[in-house]
């Protein structure tokens, strides 16, 4: 049974490499910056509007703070792999249309170290990139429009090892190593048989963020828990390569160009969490400092973002051998994300409801994640587009012992 539970997930994490390439959505608010920033949390928070600072689980994987991690069970080791499928409607001035998509979100790994010590590790996308703009410019001396085709791809990538430290019965700190990578792709070109002009841009650095929890019953039955979270301001060097491309893909000049920096801002984060084991609820806030760095172009900028969620969650029990386990799990959510971009004077919000629904396999070793969120991004107006997406979310997550001494017949 084992093999069969690692040869589907290595199937599955395949096919996640796979789906990835497959490509059709197109952002235009990801032409900004390093790209959309990633907000939402692929694993089983999904459900709860990505939500889920404060929490304390031994069940699964917890990014959202590494301290959560020290709550990991001993001699277990757990992974997960998850995927996602959007639907978008966009519409604006000029502008409706759809598109679809399916994505790797998230492959990770965690085990307990020691009692007091756990350790998660992953790559999950930090930004995407994703876009095509079309305009048309006339050809001097004949009066004839050609379409200009402008296209960004890439985006960066994070992998991290996360580890969380229990101090005592009641507080935990956490602290995660990221490693942020990835290329920036703008493509131009002119007609449909022109030569190509790449600007492709690489970034690589380092990032860190810590974390705190606070366990504690406040009644017989509930418990009450308090979290916070600060990433780190990274500075970003992205270095440039300018390529010319002929129409059969030959390069016809290549150049390192002038490496520019973009800075990440740091962030904070506080959440809350209220548990029986059955009934669970979260709320989590966000808080990226973009004011101080004053980052801006000549048609946006940018201002501090900020993130609200919030979620509800109903675990069904089941009962073996006068012990308690975790069966189905149903979960309700709710998010608002004032991004930090800034178009003209339209800060971008995002806002989404959720829904999941977490189910163990037969034996509890294999539990099977799905996901929705239905939400709004942008506005209609002027250069703005409004998106109205559907994602969903598929979450595979394996359970098992590891690091068991058999005793001696």
């Amino acid at each position: 049974m084992r093999i069969k539970i690692y040869s589907s997930l290595v199937i599955i994490l395949l096919c996640a490499a796979t789906v990835k390439a497959q490509r059709g959505l197109n952002s235009i608010y990801s032409a900004y910056g390093i790209g959309d920033l990633e907000t939402r949390d692929y694993s089983r928070n999904f459900g709860l509007g990505s939500t889920g600072i404060a929490r304390r689980h031994s069940g699964y994987l917890n990014e959202l703070n590494p301290a959560s991690y020290s709550a990991l069970p001993t001699q277990n080791f757990m992974f997960d792999v998850s995927l996602k499928a959007q639907q978008v409607n966009y519409t604006g001035t000029n502008i409706s249309q759809s598109a679809g998509d399916i994505n790797f979100k998230r492959a990770a790994l965690g085990f307990k170290a020691a009692s007091w010590w756990g350790i998660g590790a992953g790559i999950t996308p930090f930004s995407t990139i994703d876009y095509k703009l079309l305009n048309q410019q006339f050809i001097t001396g004949t009066g004839t429009p050609v379409t200009a085709t402008t296209t960004g791809t890439g985006g960066f990538n994070r992998a991290y090892i996360s580890n969380g430290f229990q101090l005592n019965k009641h507080f935990s700190v956490g602290v995660s190593t990221a490693f942020l990578f990835g290329p920036l792709n703008v493509t131009n070109y002119v007609g449909s048989d022109s030569t190509q002009t790449q600007h492709n841009k690489y970034g690589f650095k380092p990032n860190f963020t810590a974390g705190a929890q606070y366990t504690g019953k406040i009644t017989k039955d509930w418990q009450l828990g308090i979290g916070g979270t600060y990433r780190f301001e990274t500075k970003m060097k992205l270095q440039d390569k300018l390529n010319i491309v002929n129409q059969d893909g030959t390069v016809l000049y290549t150049k390192d160009g002038e490496p520019s920096w973009f800075t990440l801002p740091a962030e904070y984060g506080a959440g809350l969490s209220l548990t029986n084991g059955t009934i669970t609820w979260v709320a989590d806030y966000r808080h990226q400092l973009w004011n101080s760095l004053n980052e801006k172009g000549t048609t946006y900028r940018y201002q501090d973002g900020e993130r609200y969620s919030t979620g509800l969650e109903y675990a069904i029990k089941r009962q073996y051998y006068n012990q308690s386990f975790e069966g189905a799990v149903l979960q309700a959510g709710f998010s608002y994300t004032k991004t930090p971009l800034v178009i003209g004077d339209t800060q971008i919000s995002d806002v989404s409801g959720t829904l999941g629904v977490s189910l163990p396999n037969k034996n509890g070793q294999l539990r099977y994640y799905v996901g929705l969120e239905a939400g709004q991004r942008g506005a209609t107006g002027g250069a703005l587009v409004k998106e109205t997406y559907v994602n969903a979310v598929f979450n595979f997550s394996l359970r098992d012992i590891w690091f068991f001494k058999r005793l001696a017949q």
